[in-house]
């Protein structure tokens, strides 16, 4: 859906369909206060095309065109090029026809350029910095593609079409967005006054592979062992915070330990942006909704965990915790709802319990840290540290069990961490997935689930 309709921002005016020398653009833009970046002469041939689009988007209604469905609106945006080229006489060859038809296909059904990136699986990450730079995350690794936007409004239309689908808008009295796309991809948006030099859109790509224990140990993300300690973790109901940076994993290792949950479980998911990939039967997922541009409606992950409680739930999996929902996971997860599920930001295990007493406090829960430390280590059994390492490997860095308390001091012992041995000539990390020695506490609990051992 292409917003087109409402009249643009007077910083925002649609280029008309000239080439504007670049002492008219510079000066345009400063006067309107946007981004400046540097005019590149146009040749003919990208002349042309930048009318022909202009002409397209006269003719074709974006929002008609959405519902024609791709084959027809392909064959329809193809005649209607051949009719314009022969009316205006447009010097346009038939590879620049077709490369207009794709383009014009891409943002009327899908998200303009950008569009070939979310279809790529071995993409991660889409980082549109303004118009002219698109970084990608592939394996670990940013690098620059050769995609660009034609210009600021180009990228700010693309920008107000996502919003759009889920149902906010994006202007300079709203120039942030958190928004979700058809596939479930997280998009954030930020454009003027905020970012200056352009709207950046930054797009963390719904991962369609759904990957388990067994097939991350395969990639060498953590040992068959750990797979082992983990796999009886969850049927020993333990409660587990996976604990990482961003863009570490934690939702992808949180996706593998959920599938080891049993059928007869009802699981509540809690998410800002819905991204688990439940393979359950009993599953009931919520989903945060922000505040509304008259300033009402706003959900929080607090209200979702208080109102999950009231739904019978076997398991609550808490996308990701950063507020005062700490404190009511933490009494979930304490009063019966054992096997619970969620992350954390923390670059250790000992920092994610330190992040969690934090949230806690500021929740505004007037308790000596002393009840706040107990409640956490009677709730939390099972740190996983997860991260993104210097060669672009995502790995299990540490599997750390909460062993209860001693001198008001949380106690934790390490079951496994990865030591880094060498790093080869290509700059991948050589090391191992090292057991400390230590039995679970669970194991001994819980022996009847695993035949006695």
């Amino acid at each position: 859906m292409l917003i087109r309709k409402t009249a643009p921002h007077p910083s925002r005016r649609a280029p008309a369909p000239t080439v504007a020398a670049p002492e008219e653009v510079q000066t345009a833009a400063s006067a309107a206060g946007r981004p400046q970046q540097a005019a590149k002469p146009e040749n003919a041939s990208t002349a042309n095309r930048r009318l022909l689009r202009a002409f397209l988007y006269d003719q074709i209604d974006p929002l008609k065109a959405a519902s024609m469905g791709r084959d027809k609106l392909q064959a329809h945006i193809e005649t209607q090029i051949r009719r314009i080229c022969d009316e205006k006489r447009l010097q346009v060859s038939r590879n620049e026809e077709e490369q207009v038809a794709s383009e014009l296909l891409d943002e009327m059904l899908g998200v303009g350029p950008i569009q070939p990136l979310l279809a790529d699986d071995s993409v991660n990450d889409i980082l549109v910095n303004g118009a002219g730079q698109i970084f990608v995350e592939r394996y670990g690794r940013l690098e620059l593609t050769p995609i660009t936007f034609l210009d600021e409004e180009h990228v700010f239309n693309t920008a107000q079409r996502i919003a759009a689908t889920v149902g906010r808008r994006i202007d300079e009295a709203n120039p942030m967005v958190d928004a979700r796309l058809t596939d479930g991809s997280r998009v954030n948006i930020i454009t003027f006054p905020l970012a200056i030099d352009g709207t950046t859109i930054s797009i963390r790509k719904f991962m369609r592979r759904n990957l388990t224990l067994e097939s991350l140990a395969q990639r060498n993300a953590m040992s068959m062992e750990m797979v082992e300690v983990l796999d009886r973790a969850m049927r020993a109901k333990q409660n587990i915070i996976v604990s990482g940076g961003t863009g570490a994993g934690k939702t992808t290792l949180l996706n593998a330990l959920s599938q080891k949950i049993d059928d007869t479980d009802r699981i509540i998911t809690i998410e800002d942006a819905a991204e688990l990939q439940l393979q359950q039967i009993h599953v009931v997922r919520l989903e945060t909704r922000p505040v509304s541009a008259e300033g009402t409606g706003k959900v929080d992950q607090r209200d979702l965990v208080k109102n999950a409680l009231r739904m019978r739930p076997d398991r609550i999996i808490l996308g990701e915790v950063r507020g005062g929902e700490s404190f009511d996971m933490l009494q979930a997860m304490n009063t019966g709802h054992d096997g619970s599920l969620c992350t954390v930001h923390a670059n250790t295990p000992r920092d994610a319990i330190m992040r969690l007493e934090n949230m806690v406090m500021m929740a505004g829960m007037q308790l000596p840290h002393e009840a706040i430390r107990r409640q956490i280590a009677s709730a939390v059994n099972l740190i996983v540290q997860v991260e993104r390492q210097r060669d672009g490997m995502r790995r299990i860095v540490a599997i750390t069990e909460v062993c209860g308390m001693e001198n008001d001091v949380i106690q934790t012992q390490d079951l496994f961490t990865f030591k880094v041995r060498s790093v080869d000539t290509t700059g991948k990390l050589i090391g191992d997935f090292v057991p400390s020695g230590q039995r679970p506490h669970f194991y001994t609990s819980h022996s009847h689930l695993f035949g006695g051992h």
